[in-house]
């Protein structure tokens, strides 16, 4: 893996009273980076504090709009570093006063699928997979769990947390992980934004409390117990192993050849 770029991991336009944060770390596709969770958090909070910004778009540059954890910082002397960074990440998107659009047309891999089900809105474009990949790992999808499993349907979510299977926008949008799957992404983007602009900031913040609570009653009853699970499980022998084994592209030591 390519060391990162000495430039923003991510890039932050204001125009047209919306905040664009575009994850842009192609080193690493996207993944959450201790860096990269911190300039995106640090985008949340300028643009929370911006009279002038009506919505926040969350964006990616390349074919991944988020690959998950980053890996390669996985084996830190404190496990619980990355679940909490990504724990603060998810909490700031749903506590951030404007409503955040959650803008892929790409691959949403495990931590990326936390970023997307933590926004208002999202939007899937014709390029969009996705997958929890966690239990190929020897993971689960703990700390994301916190914003998802108040949003998803729980058959969907049962089969797609332990089987790990890619599935599509239009499966996305069935169980409630994304808002809309649409061959015309930008169009749906822009019919949104517009719709936000007739509204007044302070309807926006109210209503978006409203619509986040449920949300944010999971954060506060279970963030410590997916915290400390995630950390279990990321230093646990096994997960190392399969981290291992993604990492240098070969199967993990469990995986079983089809019938």
């Amino acid at each position: 893996m390519t060391s990162a770029p000495a430039g923003p991991l991510v890039r932050v336009s204001t125009a047209g009273s919306v905040t664009t944060l575009e994850l842009d770390s192609p080193h690493n596709r996207n993944a959450l980076s201790t860096r990269l969770m911190a300039e995106l958090t640090e985008g949340l909070a300028q643009a929370a504090k911006d009279p002038q910004v009506r919505a926040v778009v969350l964006g990616h540059t390349g074919k991944v709009f988020c690959a998950g954890a980053d890996l390669s910082e996985a084996t830190g002397d404190d496990p619980t570093v990355g679940p909490r960074g990504l724990v603060d990440l998810q909490r700031a998107i749903v506590e951030c006063p404007k409503p955040v659009i959650a803008y892929a047309n790409g691959h949403v891999r495990a931590g990326g699928l936390g970023l997307v089900g933590s926004a208002d809105l999202a939007i899937a474009g014709p390029a969009c997979t996705f997958a929890f990949t966690e239990v190929r790992l020897g993971l689960a999808p703990a700390v994301i769990s916190l914003p998802l499993r108040p949003k998803l349907e729980p058959r969907a979510a049962a089969r797609y947390y332990l089987t790990g299977e890619t599935f599509d926008g239009a499966e996305a949008a069935r169980m409630g992980l994304v808002t809309i799957a649409t061959d015309e992404p930008e169009q749906a983007l822009a019919q949104v934004l517009d719709a936000l602009r007739l509204a007044s900031p302070q309807g926006l913040a109210e209503t978006k409390r409203l619509v986040s609570a449920e949300v944010l009653a999971s954060f506060e009853a279970d963030t410590e117990a997916r915290v400390a699970q995630s950390a279990r499980l990321f230093g646990s022998p096994e997960a190392q192993e399969g981290m291992r084994a993604f990492l240098e592209r070969r199967p993990a030591p469990w995986a079983v050849p089809g019938a």
